[in-house]
C-alpha cells in the first residue's frame, strides 16, 4: 500500500512539473512574440513580403473562412501599399488537396498581377512555412497574416528563422472552432520551441527561389 501511495505521489508530481513546463513555455513564445503583433494597419511598418499562411480549401474550389480573412487582410496590406509581393504558403501535399492554388486564384481574380505571387506549396505547417520563406524564398522583412490565436506561434518561429517580422491579425469574425484552436496552440506552442531548439530540418528543402524578383509562373517551390 505504501508503494502504490508512494508511485501515486510521485506520478502527480510529474503531472504538475510537466504542466508547469507546458505553461512557461508558452508564456516564452508569447513573450517573445507579442511585440511584433500590429492590429492598426496604420501602425505597421511596410515590408517587402506578406507572408500569408494557409489553411482548410474544399473540394468545389471554395476557401475556408479562416483562410478568406487571411487572404482579405493581406489584400488590405497590398492595397494600403504597405507590401510589395507575396508569399503564399501552403498544404500542397497531395495531388488531390491544393490550398496553395486556390489562394493564387484567389488574389488574381482581385486583380493582384501573377508577378507579385509567390507560391511555395510544401508549406505544410507553420514551421514548414516560416524556414523556408527564410531559406528558400530568402525573405528578410515581411508581414504574416494569420488569425491572432495563431500569430505569436508563428512569429515565434519566424523570428528564430532570421525574418524581421511583425504580425496583423487577420480576425474578421468569430470563429466556429475558436476555442478548440486555442487549446491547440498550447500544445503546438511547445512543439514549436522544441522544433527551433534543435533546429529541425523541413521535410521539403526546396530550391532557392528569392522573392525579390519575379513570381512568374514557373517559379513556384515545393
Amino acid at each position: 500500500m505504501k508503494k502504490l501511495k508512494r508511485v501515486i505521489i510521485i506520478t502527480a508530481a510529474l503531472g504538475i512539473l510537466s504542466q508547469a513546463a507546458w505553461i512557461a513555455i508558452y508564456l516564452h513564445v508569447h513573450s517573445v512574440a507579442d511585440r511584433y503583433i500590429v492590429n492598426d494597419i496604420g501602425d505597421i511598418p511596410p515590408a517587402h513580403t506578406c507572408l500569408v499562411l494557409g489553411a482548410a480549401v474544399y473540394g468545389d474550389g471554395r476557401v475556408s473562412d479562416v483562410l478568406y480573412d487571411r487572404m482579405m487582410k493581406a489584400l488590405e496590406l497590398y492595397r494600403a501599399g504597405k507590401v510589395r509581393k507575396f508569399l503564399l504558403s501552403g498544404d500542397h501535399s497531395t495531388f488531390y488537396y491544393n490550398e496553395v492554388r486556390q489562394m493564387r486564384d484567389f488574389m488574381l481574380r482581385r486583380g493582384v498581377p501573377r508577378e507579385a505571387l509567390f507560391l511555395d506549396h510544401a508549406g505544410i505547417n507553420t514551421y514548414s512555412s516560416m524556414v523556408r520563406a527564410r531559406k528558400v524564398f530568402l525573405a528578410d522583412d515581411c508581414i504574416v497574416v494569420t488569425q491572432r490565436f495563431h500569430l505569436p506561434r508563428a512569429l515565434y518561429i519566424a523570428r528564430k528563422a532570421g525574418l524581421r517580422a511583425r504580425g496583423f491579425p487577420a480576425d474578421r469574425r468569430r470563429y466556429l472552432h475558436r476555442h478548440r484552436y486555442a487549446v491547440r496552440e498550447y500544445f503546438a506552442c511547445a512543439k514549436a520551441f522544441l522544433d527551433v531548439m534543435i533546429d529541425r530540418e523541413t521535410r521539403f528543402p526546396g530550391k532557392i527561389i528569392p522573392i525579390t524578383g519575379s513570381g512568374a509562373p514557373g517559379r513556384d517551390a515545393r
